[in-house]
């Protein structure tokens, strides 16, 4: 059975390299400070707005993609006040989501899940080994107990996505 992805080939070399070192800033951020910087989200948010004018086949297509940025917003904003995620991980869910086409979603949100408990297995493990730990001595998130960088899931997700178009 083969994979079915709305986003492109086309609309994913379009955005791959914008979203990439991005993607990879945050999740590396992340680990090492537990801050997803404001230049990582905005960065997201503007090459959405400026390569999606390119790589969306339809005006309509493109503007309706905003609304996928308001929703995620709203549902991040509500997340971090009832402290499920920080500010960082709420503004990157909502830059991300106009890259995300909306018969995708559902997907997107399976590899989620896959990728986070990947990372927190990944993550913890690392923590426990001090030859691994050691490789990187000074990350905040070694020292947070159950605290956890969503950035790593989110930005590897996100890269996941963008390349799936090439492999499913």
């Amino acid at each position: 059975m083969a994979l079915s992805v709305t986003l492109t080939q086309a609309q994913a070399l379009w955005f791959l390299p914008a979203v990439l070192p991005l993607c990879l800033a945050v999740a590396w951020t992340d680990l090492s400070r537990m801050k997803i910087p404001n230049w990582t989200t905005d960065g997201l948010a503007l090459g959405f707005v400026l390569l999606g004018l390119f790589a969306l086949p339809a005006w309509s297509d493109y503007l309706w993609r905003f609304a996928h940025f308001g929703v995620m917003l709203a549902i991040g904003i509500a997340l971090n006040a009832a402290r499920v995620m920080g500010a960082g991980d709420s503004k990157f869910l909502a830059a991300a989501a106009p890259y995300v086409a909306l018969p995708d979603a559902q997907l997107v949100l399976f590899m989620l899940g896959g990728v986070m408990l990947l990372g927190v297995a990944v993550h913890r493990t690392a923590r426990a080994i001090p030859a691994l730990r050691n490789l990187a001595p000074d990350w905040e998130s070694w020292k947070q107990g159950k605290r956890f960088p969503l950035g790593f899931p989110l930005g590897l997700t996100l890269i996941a996505y963008m390349v799936l178009p090439f492999v499913a």
